[in-house]
C-alpha cells in the first residue's frame, strides 16, 4: 500500500510564508505527478500546484507568483512554499499522487493524503 504523510500546515498572519512538506511511503516503483489541493469550507476541492517527474509545473492562477512546487524524486516527496499568504488561502491542503506504479501490481492509481490545515489569520 501507498501513504501520503503531509506535514507544515499551521495558522500563519497576512504576508507570512508556510512550507508544506508531502512524503510517499509504500512499494513505490515511480509517480507520475505529485501536486497540493486545496478545500475550503463549503467549497469544492480545488487544484493548487502540481509537479510531474519530469519538473513540468501547472498553478492555479490566483497562486502564481506566490506559491513554489518543487520535488524530490528520489525521496518521493513534494513541497509547497506557500509565500504572501492571504486570508482567502486558508483552507485544508491535501496532496495528491497521480499515476503511482505500484511493485507486485498491473496499472497506475491515484492517492491522497490526510490533509494539512492552513489558516490564514491576524
Amino acid at each position: 500500500q501507498v501513504q501520503l504523510v503531509e506535514s507544515g500546515g499551521g495558522l500563519v498572519q497576512p504576508g507570512g510564508s508556510l512550507r508544506l512538506s508531502c512524503a510517499a511511503s509504500g512499494s513505490i516503483v515511480s509517480i507520475f505527478a505529485m501536486g497540493w489541493y486545496r478545500q475550503a469550507p463549503g467549497k469544492q476541492r480545488e487544484l493548487v500546484a502540481v509537479v510531474t517527474s519530469g519538473g513540468s509545473t501547472n498553478y492555479a492562477d490566483s497562486v502564481k507568483g506566490r506559491f513554489t512546487i518543487s520535488r524530490d524524486n528520489a525521496k518521493n516527496t513534494v513541497y509547497l512554499q506557500l509565500n504572501s499568504l492571504k486570508p482567502g488561502d486558508t483552507a485544508v491542503y491535501y496532496c495528491n499522487a497521480d499515476q503511482v506504479k505500484v511493485a507486485g501490481r498491473g496499472g497506475r492509481y491515484g492517492y491522497w493524503g490526510q490533509g494539512t490545515q492552513v489558516t490564514v489569520s491576524s
